[in-house]
């Protein structure tokens, strides 16, 4: 079983306009709601690639039931999510059709107390047990230490259980001293950690900074990955349009997958940017277009080489 982390779950909500005017009203012309939150969106993900995944993290108030709802039923996705007395936030997407631009307004999740993070981490730990790789993914909610994500880390560690870090900001500083065997940052978070916007420069001296692997996602370059068997690029063979919201997350989804099946690096970065590329033209965030996917895992090249024994 593959154990994703979803601390500040969320109902995303995506409103599509045929043209985006600020301060003005505007006709809807479709509505969307599903399941949200960085990972839930990996979770849904290698469920639909047919791994069985578990996603924990915290839900609570009417918008809570209404993400739990909406997670049953989804095959290999089993839900252990933590109830907390405040209200899970809501994410809201505004998609300019015209432009194809997506405006996106973030709530910061509910205030966790003292009582409901000792409750999360029992249940973590209990989760550890039967887990081949943990994902730790996305903003911490109001409440929860800046230094959780190290925390979860150490404590995979000590139960023999891999790890990915995927979040930002302070939680990406303090948690990479925690030791993720692979951290995945963005372009723009990688240079605010590091305080470089040269990608191998930047790369590398995450690496530096306690991850066992760096895979960096680059955008239309594509990924660059520093790991210990060697340093290799991967990108697909064109760019693909659509919206990009959740092709990380996509990304994320397949690292784990290729890492629980003990796949080569440059295996997994193929699986990896396929999966986000294919994420690109789909209409929704969480999923992917199957056929592009398969498509793109015998277009998608990888350069680079092995480090020397």
């Amino acid at each position: 079983m593959i154990l994703t982390v979803a601390l500040n779950t969320a109902l995303d909500i995506t409103h599509h306009v045929p043209a985006l005017r600020p301060g003005t009203s505007h006709r809807v012309a479709e509505v969307t709601e599903r399941p949200g939150g960085k990972g839930v969106n990996v979770a849904r993900v290698l469920a639909a690639l047919g791994h069985e995944v578990t996603v924990t993290g915290f839900f609570g108030g009417t918008t809570g039931r209404i993400l739990r709802d909406r997670l049953t039923g989804v095959p290999h996705l089993t839900d252990a999510l933590v109830p907390v007395s405040g209200t899970t936030r809501r994410t809201v997407a505004v998609v300019d059709e015209r432009s194809g631009a997506t405006t996106r307004l973030n709530e910061p999740g509910p205030v966790i107390t003292h009582a409901e993070w000792s409750a999360f981490q029992e249940v973590y730990e209990d989760l550890l047990a039967s887990a081949s790789a943990v994902a730790l993914c996305g903003s911490l909610p109001p409440g929860v230490p800046v230094g959780a994500y190290a925390g979860l880390i150490r404590t995979a560690r000590a139960a023999g259980v891999p790890t990915l870090l995927d979040t930002s900001g302070a939680a990406l500083r303090r948690g990479v001293a925690g030791r993720p065997d692979v951290l995945k940052p963005n372009a723009e978070e990688l240079a605010e950690l590091t305080g470089s916007h040269e990608p191998l420069r930047a790369t590398q001296d995450a690496r530096r900074r306690g991850a066992g692997a760096v895979v960096a996602a680059l955008g239309p370059e594509g990924l660059l990955a520093v790991t210990p068997e060697g340093l290799w690029r991967a990108a697909p063979p064109h760019p693909l349009h659509g919206n990009p919201t959740g092709a990380g997350d996509s990304l994320t989804a397949g690292l784990l997958s290729g890492l629980v099946e003990h796949r080569p690096w440059p295996d997994r970065l193929v699986r990896a940017a396929a999966l986000s590329a294919a994420t690109v033209p789909s209409p929704t965030t969480g999923t992917f277009d199957r056929a592009v996917y398969e498509e793109l895992l015998t277009g998608v090249t990888v350069t680079g080489e092995a480090s020397a024994a």
